[in-house]
C-alpha cells in the first residue's frame, strides 16, 4: 500500500523594501558598494529585498519631495549618506526606520537626542569630523612648521560642513593660523574659489564634508596640486 504524499505550499518570503535617499548623482554614490555585505547576511536584490532610490541630482531643495516620494511608497526602511538627506528623511516620517551612514555630528544636527540613546527612529554612523576639524589643522602646521594661512573649503548648504567652519576657528587662533573661507557650494566655483585663496595667501588647504565636495574629489585635489597647496 502506497502512502500519500502532501505537498505543502511555502509562503513566498517577505521581501523588504529599501528606500535610498541621496543628494549626489546615481552614478557618484550607487549602492552596489553595499550589496556584497547584504548578501553575506543573506539578503538578494531581486529574491528578498528590493531597493527604491531617489537621488536629487546635487539638488538640495529636491531632497523633501523625494523623501516624501519613498515614505509614499511604505519602504520598510529608509538609508541617507549624509546630514541633509537624513534631516529630509526624519521630516518626512516619524515611523520608518532611517539609517544614515556618515553624519558628521548628528546630535549637534538634531538627529538624535544622544550618541548612547539616538531616540526617535533614526541611528546610524558618524565620522566626528567636526570634532576632528581642529586635529586636521594641528596635522598641517605639523607637516608645514612656518603655516600661518590655511584655506578652508565649506560649503552653507551642508550642516556638517558648515560645523567643521565653525569647529575650526577655536583650534586655529591656538594654533596661531589665520583661516581663509572658502566658501562654495558648486564645482563650477573651484577654480575662481582657489585663486582667491591662493591671492590671500594661503599657504595650505583643509576640506569640509560636503556632497559637491565629495563628488568632485579628484577635481579638488588636481586643482590643490596645481596651486601647491599641501591639503588634507
Amino acid at each position: 500500500m502506497c502512502g500519500a504524499m502532501v505537498a505543502e505550499a511555502q509562503p513566498p518570503a517577505k521581501v523588504f523594501k529599501i528606500g535610498w535617499l541621496s543628494v549626489r548623482p546615481a552614478s557618484l554614490l550607487g549602492l552596489e558598494r553595499f550589496l556584497p555585505y547584504l548578501h553575506a547576511l543573506g539578503y538578494v536584490d531581486g529574491k528578498n529585498i528590493a531597493f527604491e532610490s531617489r537621488y536629487a541630482e546635487n539638488k538640495f531643495d529636491r531632497l523633501p519631495v523625494l523623501a516624501a516620494d519613498l515614505v509614499g511608497l511604505n519602504v520598510d526602511v529608509l538609508v541617507t549618506p549624509l546630514t541633509i538627506e537624513a534631516k529630509a528623511a526624519k521630516n518626512a516620517t516619524k515611523t520608518i526606520p532611517i539609517v544614515f551612514l556618515n553624519v558628521a555630528d548628528p546630535v549637534a544636527s538634531e538627529l538624535v537626542d544622544s550618541l548612547a540613546r539616538p531616540g526617535g527612529n533614526i541611528t546610524g554612523l558618524t565620522n566626528f569630523a567636526v570634532v576632528l576639524a581642529g586635529k586636521r589643522l594641528e596635522l598641517l602646521k605639523e607637516t608645514v612648521p612656518k603655516l600661518s594661512r590655511v584655506a578652508v573649503l565649506w560649503d552653507h548648504q551642508a550642516p556638517g560642513s558648515v560645523q567643521q567652519w565653525k569647529e575650526s576657528q577655536l583650534p586655529a587662533r591656538e594654533l596661531g593660523l589665520q583661516l581663509h573661507s572658502m566658501e562654495v557650494s558648486s564645482a563650477k566655483d573651484f577654480d575662481s574659489a582657489f585663486k582667491v585663496a591662493i591671492k590671500a595667501r594661503s599657504a595650505a588647504l583643509a576640506v569640509t564634508q560636503s556632497p559637491p565636495f565629495l563628488s568632485n574629489r579628484k577635481l579638488i585635489a588636481d586643482l590643490a596640486t596645481k596651486n601647491r597647496l599641501p591639503s588634507i
